[in-house]
């Protein structure tokens, strides 16, 4: 599966957030209309189709959503500095 990776800058200040975007194990209910609870046991969402297209929402391995499958984000903040200048020197 592909990562999605999201930067994201915040106004003004000299950081930014990486966010890193999966989805894991299907989670759909099958069984949810008889009252009961099953899952088809995918264990990784895989995109159906190229990024940008209708598919790509489509997992290849179940034919399920994405959104049925666990979503983790990670986020990483990354701190840009650059140290002033010396007008003495």
């Amino acid at each position: 599966m592909k990562k999605r990776q999201v930067v994201v800058k915040t106004g003004k200040s000299s950081s930014s957030v990486v966010r890193n975007v999966r989805y894991f194990e299907c989670q759909k209910n099958h069984a949810a209309n008889i009252g009961g609870y099953a899952v088809d046991g995918c264990r990784e969402f895989m995109a159906g189709g190229e990024e940008g297209t209708g598919s790509a929402l489509m997992c290849a391995a179940c034919g399920c959503h994405r959104n049925f499958h666990r979503k983790e984000v990670q986020n990483e903040v990354v701190c840009e500095y650059t140290p002033p200048i010396d007008s003495n020197a």
